[in-house]
């Protein structure tokens, strides 16, 4: 089959033959519509997760045929397949069911980026109606996520803080009561745009931004870090830690029902036109470009088609 294959740690994967999964009694062979490209990809290529077999079929999640003609989101493949190529290895009872007339670069993008927008609101914070929410990063795909589904689930303020303007400025006229664009003194803007203080906050950034941010929550704030592309350190004053929750999230933390719920609360919400996110799709013989955009920071899911 075509696939896009990882040689080498820390290369980009080119596109090429690779011999094709075949079942076994835990994985059914299924044909793969949509891969979806995320920055975790890059960090596992690159050996930042550990050691990578190799050759290697890159990508982690992808929405895939079902033999009863339906489509299933699916995710982490057994190595060395990965999502992206024409077929792979799926645990049907692992996949989460894609509702009929849902975009498939839409579907693919409510999984890894989506599940880490939306359990930290629910599963891990708990968001109350009518709380004020902070979402750091929110021009990437998860920010973009999160401010959405902050308003979806009933935040009473919410505010999308990052460095693009533009896609501020869409989720502005699509979500957001308030934006912060961070840079300069973006931590008096962020206090400003808090009201009484954030409850909870929104952060895949980490770093001097989370460090902003702190000062800015409100007693009994819950503050969940989903990502670390600002930095893998922050220094926390004692003061701004105080009466506050800190908790670092993985999605592969949330019990696998939990998660299926918040992707198929995810996929109604996004059916109906209540959750919206640019796909650019690029045939997977591009992956060579797809990655070194990915590498970029790109404001959009990327999505390759085999």
């Amino acid at each position: 089959m075509r696939a896009a294959v990882l040689y080498d740690v820390a290369t980009v994967p080119v596109f090429a033959d690779f011999t094709e999964p075949q079942p076994d009694d835990r994985h059914q062979v299924l044909e793969v519509l949509l891969a979806g490209l995320n920055p975790v990809d890059l960090y596992i290529a690159a050996g930042q997760y550990g050691e990578v077999e190799l050759p290697c079929v890159v990508g982690r999640e992808g929405i895939a045929r079902l033999p009863d003609g339906g489509r299933a989101y699916f995710a982490g493949p057994p190595a060395p397949f990965g999502s992206m190529a024409q077929y792979a290895p799926v645990d049907i009872e692992q996949t989460f069911a894609v509702p009929e007339g849902l975009d498939a670069g839409l579907a693919v993008c409510l999984g890894i980026a989506g599940l880490a927008a939306w359990l930290p609101l629910t599963w891990r914070a708990n968001l109350r109606a009518g709380e004020t929410v902070l979402v750091l990063g929110a021009s990437g795909v998860v920010g973009q996520i999160a401010v959405q589904a902050a308003k979806l689930l009933g935040a009473g303020h919410v505010v999308a803080a990052a460095r693009h303007r533009a896609t501020l400025e869409r989720l502005r006229q699509r979500a957001a009561d308030a934006t912060v664009v961070l840079e300069g003194d973006y931590r008096t803007a962020l206090r400003e745009a808090a009201g009484d203080g954030y409850d909870v906050v929104v952060d895949p950034l980490y770093g001097p931004s989370l460090e902003a941010a702190l000062g800015a929550t409100a007693p009994g704030a819950r503050v969940v870090t989903v990502g670390a592309t600002a930095g893998q350190t922050a220094e926390i004053a004692f003061r701004d830690l105080r009466a506050r929750t800190l908790i670092g999230h993985g999605n592969q933390q949330a019990p696998l029902e939990v998660r299926r719920t918040a992707y198929e609360d995810m996929a109604a919400h996004a059916a109906a036109g209540e959750i919206a996110v640019e796909v650019e799709r690029l045939p997977l013989s591009r992956i060579e470009e797809a990655w070194e955009r990915q590498a970029r920071g790109p404001h959009h899911k990327i999505a390759l088609v085999p």
